[in-house]
């Protein structure tokens, strides 16, 4: 008897382990940037990926260093994809919130980062986004006053 609850204490505690491993994550954080490319990719099981072009530096030579970001969205996640296939067809800037798993399981994507929430940025000064301020006349200068004779004369 005490074999067998040494062995389902031992089995328990594997399991629990890689459940952990498979599910779990060890990192969570946001990223910023324009969603250039949604595909969903896979032979048995699909999932979505994507590409963050999250920006970049300018080099010594004045060329622009672009940085991208691969991502994986799971296929139960239909609200994340809906905002990143608006995002893509509208070309606003989105804010992504990942989690980073221990390591690549087929099934569930081909990228380490997991989008678990996707918030389109409205951003005031962008051209096309929401809430962009649309021209306005300027105001005009108060005409100067008139000027005014003390000297009881006519002004000229």
């Amino acid at each position: 008897m005490r074999k067998w609850i040494i062995l389902f204490i031992f089995l328990f505690l594997v399991f629990g382990i890689l459940y952990y491993i498979t599910f779990g994550y060890y990192s969570e954080g946001k990223r910023g940037g324009f969603v250039v490319k949604l595909s969903k990719k896979g032979y048995v099981f699909k999932t979505h990926e994507g590409v963050l072009n999250v920006g970049g530096l300018y080099e010594g030579g004045g060329t622009l260093n672009a940085t991208q970001w691969d991502f994986s969205v799971g296929s139960d996640n239909e609200l994340a994809v809906a905002k990143l296939e608006e995002a893509i067809k509208t070309g606003r800037r989105v804010s992504l919130t990942y989690e980073e798993k221990f390591f690549i399981l087929p099934w569930v994507g081909d990228t380490k980062y997991f989008v678990t929430e996707v918030e389109i940025l409205d951003l005031p000064g962008m051209f096309g986004a929401p809430g962009y301020p649309q021209q306005t006349p300027q105001p005009q200068p108060a005409p100067l006053p008139e000027p005014v004779d003390t000297s009881g004369g006519v002004v000229l």
